[in-house]
């Protein structure tokens, strides 16, 4: 033994390279068969897979200009992160945007702007910007909810998202005065501290499903009493990444917290299928949201990206007969967001947020409906441009998940499905999530919340507007074509929004449902 360590410790440094890249030719050429490169090109193909795994950041960092990047370019994660760090987040030398370019947003400033007088919610907090409408007043619920602000954290599980992130944006919306939607994966610890929540579940019932994984109302009702600070429910019909598609979760993703959570059992595979099977039909949809609405005292609401409109006229006609039905609505876009969707679904199925809003405000409004729902508004709506489009549109709230992923720590890896995000952000890797500072990353979302409320209201101001759920669809201009360049949205998407009542923002301030921080 002493012979052959003394004779491997007299190989010098370049001859063990050499032996290694000796074995890793044999093993090239002679061994694997998977890969054609690496075999005809031992060593160099090798090279070859390395750049190419590192391929997207080396574009992101070194090739991509400024403004070229999908779906965040380098321009808009700058600007978030520029918020949430408080840091300037202004340009200078003018916009190196092309304004020219197909649906870039014009906001048509008023000659004279709104003014605010020292005594003014918005004098004294300059984020202050609740929502105008309350959810759950026209079908009194007994627990109506008035979001304490127009921007909140979209449905993301934990599961999905690490234990620190979930984490990071609960405490950051307390800290803001928003809301926080868990996503499908039901009610953790980490979404328990002290924000508002929105409970989401979807066809597989997480954390209020019976044993055979159909819905419980005892489950949720229970859900409901013990933790307060759940202000609505909302079931996901559909989801702008995959609509219509179900999902399975590896039985070795389960582990015994998430287990708890969500209901299941550990290490084996769950399904969360295509339907719901606590309703399969319009009306029965209606009959289940009363029967929540009924039973938790809550607000309840149904989320879905837009595609056909039968069924959606469905609802409208039963909801104008029955004067029952959803207390919100949330569109979300088919842009896809967080959750991992196979490629056909993420690029072809349901309609970009612009088309599938449009298309379904124009239906509810159609049968005089849309003073009573609360439309929110999901898919790359996070900055305060696309936020006053959308609110001219109809919108009166918005719900944000990478851009609040970003102010966070994500870097757009794209690499979310993998369990390898290096932010540890969305990953259950213990020791890539370690690097997150809750108390500094839940003040990052509070900051970007708070900045983007303030320029969002910059803007509402500027266009002579008090809040901005007074944006008429002819304040917002967005480029067409070579023919007619720039059109105001109400004749490019051929309809008016419904106007929002409105009597001034102390009024909003004053109302005993506010939500968050600012609760009386």
């Amino acid at each position: 033994m002493d012979t052959i360590l003394e004779f491997l410790g007299n190989i010098s440094w370049w001859m063990w390279l050499l032996i290694i890249l000796a074995i890793v030719i044999i093993r090239d050429v002679f061994v694997q068969k998977a890969h054609t490169i690496s075999h005809n090109f031992p060593i160099v193909g090798h090279l070859r897979y390395m750049l190419e795994s590192i391929g997207p950041e080396m574009r992101q960092y070194f090739v991509a200009n400024n403004r070229e990047e999908l779906p965040f370019n380098r321009i808009e994660r700058g600007w978030i992160y520029a918020s949430a760090k408080h840091e300037n987040n202004y340009e200078g030398f003018g916009t190196d945007r092309d304004i020219y370019a197909h649906q870039h947003i014009f906001v048509n400033n008023a000659m004279m702007p709104f003014k605010v007088d020292k005594n003014h919610p918005n004098a004294i907090d300059k984020s202050f910007l609740p929502c105008a409408k309350v959810m759950g007043a026209h079908n009194k619920r007994k627990r109506p909810y008035r979001p304490a602000s127009v921007i909140n954290v979209s449905a993301m599980s934990f599961g999905s998202l690490s234990a620190k992130a979930v984490e990071s944006l609960n405490k950051g919306v307390k800290i803001a005065g928003a809301y926080h939607n868990t996503g499908e994966g039901g009610l953790s610890p980490y979404h328990s501290n002290g924000g508002d929540v929105i409970f989401h579940f979807g066809t597989g019932y997480f954390g209020v499903r019976d044993k055979e994984g159909n819905f419980s109302m005892d489950k949720l009702t229970k859900l409901v009493n013990d933790n307060p600070f759940i202000r609505a429910i909302e079931i996901k019909l559909s989801q702008g990444a995959k609509p219509g598609k179900g999902g399975v979760l590896p039985g070795k993703k389960i582990t015994q917290e998430i287990a708890n959570i969500r209901h299941v059992e550990v290490g084996k595979d769950v399904l969360s299928p295509p339907n719901h099977s606590a309703f399969s039909n319009v009306q029965e949809m209606v009959d289940f949201i009363e029967n929540i609405a009924e039973k938790t005292g809550l607000p309840v609401g149904i989320k879905a990206a837009i595609g056909k409109l039968e069924q959606w006229e469905e609802l409208a006609q039963i909801m104008k007969t029955t004067n029952k039905g959803p207390d919100f609505i949330t569109v979300d876009g088919g842009e896809g967001g967080t959750g991992a969707a196979p490629p056909s679904f993420a690029d072809h199925v349901s309609l970009p947020w612009v088309y599938g809003f449009s298309d379904l405000y124009k239906m509810f409004q159609k049968h005089d409906l849309t003073e009573r729902i609360v439309f929110i508004g999901s898919g790359k709506l996070g900055f305060p441009a696309k936020a006053a489009m959308a609110f001219a549109m109809g919108a009166d709230c918005i719900n944000v998940a990478r851009e609040a992923m970003m102010s966070i720590g994500c870097i757009q890896a794209q690499i979310c499905h993998t369990n390898r995000c290096p932010s540890g952000v969305a990953t259950q890797n213990k020791w890539l999530q370690s690097g997150i500072n809750v108390p500094l990353k839940s003040e990052r979302l509070a900051q970007y919340f708070k900045t983007f409320r303030k320029e969002f209201i910059e803007i509402t101001h500027a266009a002579g507007y008090e809040h901005p759920c007074q944006f008429k669809m002819s304040d917002i201009d967005v480029n067409v074509d070579d023919h007619n360049l720039s059109k105001e949205l109400d004749r490019t998407y051929y309809y008016n929004k419904t106007i929002v009542p409105f009597s001034g923002m102390q009024d909003l301030k004053n109302c005993k449902y506010l939500g968050g921080k600012n609760t009386n």
